[in-house]
């Protein structure tokens, strides 16, 4: 069994050197002020020899990342094997008596009781001090002797030795700690800058990753950030630009690929490419507050001697630093990406919106509102509200706001014509709210009522057409069935007139009374012929004709009247004019009808006029008009001048029928006819028709 010191003197930390002996102090005093506490070790194994009487030493320190003793330096050992120790079970269980003592212990025959460790020391005995701060394991020193030693002062020398190399292994872990951090304070320092200027966390990774490469001193450096969507890692930036493509992904659940499975882990890994290559690849995870942000990846690293536990910690700082600052660039980025989308569904609103504070000034205006009054939106900001709108809106703005704080209720509508937004709106304002509840402004939302006025004008257009159509159908009905029976007895009458003026079977003297009979008979027939048309009781006979055509054979029967009244006529046709399906005779009769009530409303003005005639193409449709420069049609008929019966003209100088039947026609061509007045004076008639026929026709 091993020997146990005979005092209870335990190694606690650097503070315990204060307790050493006077010929220690120097010593210490010597390794506070090193430069490099590295450069000591050597003294502090020559010391440690000389306290003990031993003939060898061998630093273990303990890896806190996976509980195993690396040795790392030694003094009069005929090598140093560098690779991790680990014991067989009785000797691990030692070891563990040790630590747990916290006491230097001589293990006196070693070379049985631990083989191991007597191999690597070529000794036949070993004393073990345990390097201990605060029950945290620093480490092991292993002296070899050749003999067991005896006697107590071996042991007190032992916890003098163990208490300068805790001293010097704790500043060396505070200097390497100052170099690591202004190492990557200095990196991260040109990374910030670079975000700083950019915004582009790709821009800055490349600099990182550079600058990285020369710190580890490493053939390439990585940087794989995590697509949590995707699942994927995607290789965000690199040191090789040419030897590695830019937005390669790789799944995160492919073990295969060192950077996703580096992600899954919570501390920085070397991987070895083999046992005796001094090579390596090092693997640091980046983790932030609540989620893996992705890896960096660190490839042709040279591992010295016993400095895997100082880049294990750089290489962890360094990832620690970096995924703070992936973090906070990934926040800003999600806070930028979700005020443009809140400022683009601001601004796609149709309405007008407007936010003031409670100095009724303008803190901000979507693009509806700042185009509405001409104006940018970063011209409006902190100007007075007043001065853009009218002020009978102003004034209602600030009864709500007086309402508001007397009732609470933080909702009022109203509509309102204002002259600056140009236009009727349905008005509402509602408080603007912050986190605590209170008031600390207004939202006005202005919803333009014109669209809503067309289109209401527009739905009584239609009505008013709709009722129309249903008179016309109904009137039309009626009179087919009244004309039916006119028309028999009518047809008799001019059949035997008309035998009566071909045999002269009459007295002379007759004569022109029996003539006076058979034109008002016939005039009565073709009034009952349009009746007909009108009731829609003759078929169309369609085919494809040319509406110029049809036009200018109307305006050729008119020229001589037109001449004779000092009309000019005027034609734009559209040479391009497709044909369309129709009766030809029908439309004929529909233009001469429009072509001679431009001709009376002419001669009604008393002097000479134009007749101006157009064609054209608009979309689907083709379209003619008619305009004179007469009378024009007094408002108040508008809206019945297509009504059978109704005219203007004096009695005897028209039926009435003639734009009745010119309607029905158009109608049962799939087409519409409309009448207006022209700005310059006169009537307009405009006749739409599709270019192909419509169903069933």
């Amino acid at each position: 069994m091993p020997h146990e010191s005979t005092t209870s003197r335990r190694t606690s930390g650097a503070g315990s050197a204060s307790t050493a002996g006077a010929e220690e102090r120097p010593l210490i005093s010597r390794l506070v002020h090193s430069a490099r506490a590295n450069d000591l070790l050597p003294h502090l194994h020559q010391h440690a020899l000389d306290m003990t009487g031993g003939v060898c030493s061998l630093l273990f320190q303990h890896n806190p990342r996976n509980g195993i003793l690396q040795a790392t330096s030694g003094f009069g050992l005929d090598a140093l094997k560098t690779d991790p120790w680990l014991p067989a079970a009785d000797e691990a269980a030692l070891v563990a008596v040790v630590f747990e003592r916290s006491a230097p212990t001589l293990v006196a025959d070693a070379d049985r009781q631990m083989p191991d460790l007597a191999a690597r020391l070529n000794t036949h005995s070993a004393l073990l001090l345990p390097l201990v701060k605060a029950s945290e394991r620093v480490g092991l020193l292993a002296v070899g002797f050749t003999a067991a030693p005896s006697g107590s002062t071996v042991l007190d020398g032992a916890v003098q030795a163990a208490d300068a190399f805790l001293a010097a292994l704790e500043l060396l872990h505070l200097r390497q700690s100052d170099e690591r951090q202004r190492d990557i304070r200095g990196l991260l320092e040109e990374f910030w800058a670079s975000l700083s200027a950019t915004l582009n966390l790709a821009v800055g990774l490349d600099i990182f990753c550079h600058g990285a490469n020369r710190l580890f001193a490493a053939d390439r450096t990585s940087v794989w950030i995590h697509d949590r969507r995707a699942r994927h890692l995607v290789l965000q930036a690199s040191s090789d630009t040419e030897g590695v493509a830019r937005g390669t992904r790789v799944s995160t659940e492919d073990a295969t690929v060192p950077a996703a499975a580096a992600m899954g882990r919570t501390r920085a890994e070397i991987v070895p490419h083999s046992a005796d290559d001094v090579m390596a690849m090092v693997t640091v995870p980046l983790r932030g507050c609540r989620r893996a942000l992705g890896t960096i990846v660190f490839e042709g690293v040279r591992v010295e001697t016993g400095g895997e536990l100082d880049l294990l910690d750089r290489t962890d700082e360094l990832g620690r630093q970096l995924s703070s600052a992936i973090e906070n660039m990934q926040l800003l980025d999600d806070v930028v990406r979700v005020q443009h989308e809140l400022e683009n569904t601001f601004d796609s609103i149709s309405h007008l919106v407007v936010v003031s504070d409670t100095r009724g000034r303008i803190v901000h205006a979507n693009r509806a509102f700042a185009s509405r009054i001409g104006r940018r939106r970063q011209d409006l900001l902190d100007q007075p509200l007043a001065d853009h709108i009218g002020p009978e809106l102003a004034k209602w703005l600030a009864h709500h706001q007086a309402r508001a704080e007397a009732t609470g209720n933080s909702v009022t509508t109203a509509e309102i014509v204002d002259p600056k937004l140009s236009g009727r709106f349905a008005m509402t304002v509602t408080d603007l709210l912050n986190h605590d509840g209170e008031s600390v402004g207004s939202v006005i939302v202005a919803r333009d009522l014109t669209p809503q006025t067309q289109l209401e004008a527009e739905r009584e257009e239609l009505r008013k057409r709709l009722t129309q159509s249903e008179k016309l159908a109904a009137l039309g009905q009626f009179v087919a069935g009244i004309a039916h029976e006119l028309n028999n007895p009518l047809q008799g009458v001019l059949g035997h007139m008309d035998l009566l003026r071909t045999t002269g079977a009459f007295p002379k003297k007759l004569r022109r009374e029996v003539q006076t009979i058979y034109r008002e008979a016939d005039r009565a027939a073709k009034i009952v012929r349009n009746l007909l048309v009108f009731a829609g009781s003759r078929r169309l006979t369609v085919r494809s004709v040319s509406l110029n055509a049809i036009l200018q054979k109307v305006l050729a029967l008119r020229t001589p009247a037109c001449r004779a009244a000092d009309i000019e006529v005027v034609r734009h046709y559209d040479e391009q004019l497709p044909r369309v399906k129709s009766d030809p005779l029908l439309l004929h009769q529909v233009f001469l009808n429009m072509v001679m009530n431009a001709e009376h409303a002419i001669a009604v003005a008393g002097r000479g006029g134009m007749i101006e005639v157009r064609t054209a193409v608009a979309g689907d449709r083709i379209i003619a008009t008619v305009r004179d420069t007469g009378t024009g049609i007094p408002e108040d008929t508008l809206s019945r001048i297509f009504e059978p019966f109704y005219t203007t003209k004096e009695v005897g100088k028209g039926t009435g029928l003639g734009l009745a039947i010119a309607y029905g026609i158009v109608q049962e061509h799939g087409g519409q006819i409309l009448a207006g007045n022209h700005p310059e004076g006169g009537a307009v008639f405009t006749v739409e028709l599709p270019k192909a026929p419509p169903p069933g026709r």
